[in-house]
């Protein structure tokens, strides 16, 4: 297994991938003064696959995929026993139920708890101990916070942040690329490109 990205989510896949008995053979990285990082070796002009994009940033995140090209394969779990690689990765702690969806480029942390007909899309994180109920739709490039909780059926669009410890309620819209403060509470829809936090949780500014 191959990351991009040497930073303080790589350190947490890494010991995701090792709970799971699978080694990261090397990390690309960007930056030229980083040659090894937890005792792994760090590349600067060479991407192998399988992949995974261990960077926390979602733009950035969106910005790496976009510039890999499409015939380079995102892989995300360990291999099960007959080698083939699942479509997401998720931490062993971590209860993902059998009719969730997940698609490729998706880390499911430690005490994640993904419930019912949850879909999930590609490149998103859900973060340490991230509670999401039933018929939730998150959108491609989503970062969901540690300690967060996603009541049934939130819909949250594509590369929105949701700040630690924030809590949503049933049925509501967050927006695309608009970021949550954390500990809020989402008692209303929350629309594209802002900024919104508090209790109850309200846009304060646009991105």
């Amino acid at each position: 297994m191959f990351l991009y990205g040497a930073g303080g989510h790589a350190k947490v896949i890494i010991d995701i991938l090792k709970s799971n008995g699978v080694t990261v053979s090397e990390i690309f990285d960007d930056d030229p003064a980083i040659e090894s990082f937890m005792g792994i070796p760090v590349s600067h002009d060479r991407i192998w696959f399988p992949l995974i994009i261990s960077i926390g940033n979602n733009r950035v995140r969106k910005a790496l995929v976009e510039k890999i090209t499409k015939k380079e394969r995102f892989v995300t779990n360990a291999p099960r026993s007959d080698g083939v690689f699942s479509p997401f990765f998720g931490d062993k702690s971590a209860i993902i139920s059998d009719s969730a969806s997940i698609e490729e480029g998706t880390v499911v942390m430690q005490g994640a708890i993904i419930q019912s007909s949850v879909k999930i899309g590609k490149h998103c994180i859900l973060n340490t101990g991230v509670s999401v109920d039933h018929d939730c739709l998150i959108e491609d490039y989503v970062h969901v916070a540690p300690g967060c909780t996603l009541c049934g059926n939130v819909k949250i669009g594509e590369g929105s942040f949701i700040g630690a410890g924030t809590v949503i309620i049933p049925d509501i819209i967050i927006g695309k690329w608009a970021v949550v403060g954390a500990g809020s509470v989402v008692t209303r829809d929350i629309p594209d490109n802002v900024v919104a936090y508090g209790s109850p949780c309200k846009p304060v500014y646009e991105l």
